[in-house]
């Protein structure tokens, strides 16, 4: 059996990569191979998330054990394969691969192949140019302060704009609607 992930990134949008593995792999050996599609160093501090269908973030399997006191059960990469927390097709995972700026890969279980083995992870598709690996981060908080900037800029344009204020729109929540 094969597992084939697709893996997308917010930041570029013509991204993506898949990867074919066999589910008793590890998450390290899946993480080596994400690595290696996007031309990645494997120096990086990062982690798996198992996620619901809203992506929201589960369980952690981490690279190393950070000595959290956490009474929440560590899962190491190394240790624990794919298929104690992946097992059926639309899986969503989340790899963030830059702890500092919490930028990620997102990763989805897209088809389950039976009757094909596979001895190594391999890269079966690749599109696009991927993120790069790290970012400046006072770059990284130039781009925040702009698109804060933007948004309240947004936010004054809809009040001038339209002549409303947070008063105007605050009467509609005490009235009565008939049906």
């Amino acid at each position: 059996m094969v597992y084939r992930f697709k893996i997308v990134n917010d930041e570029v949008s013509n991204f993506a990569r898949e990867i074919e593995i066999s589910p008793d792999a590890s998450f390290l050996e899946l993480r080596n191979a994400i690595l290696d599609s996007v031309g990645y160093r494997r120096d990086g501090i990062d982690s798996f998330f198992i996620c619901d269908d809203d992506w929201s973030k589960r369980e952690e399997i981490t690279l190393e054990d950070m000595g959290s006191d956490s009474d929440r059960d560590i899962w190491l990469m190394a240790d624990t394969p794919l298929n104690d927390f992946v097992e059926e097709e639309g899986q969503r995972i989340i790899f963030v691969f830059d702890y500092l700026t919490d930028r990620s890969f997102f990763m989805e279980l897209k088809e389950i192949i039976t009757g094909r083995n596979s001895s190594a992870p391999l890269c079966t598709m690749k599109r696009g140019t991927p993120p790069a690996q790290s970012i400046d981060l006072d770059e990284f908080e130039k781009k925040i302060d702009a698109a804060s900037a933007k948004s309240s800029e947004l936010d004054m344009d809809l009040q001038s704009e339209d002549g409303y204020d947070d008063e105007d729109l605050s009467s509609f929540d005490n009235m009565d609607y008939q049906e």
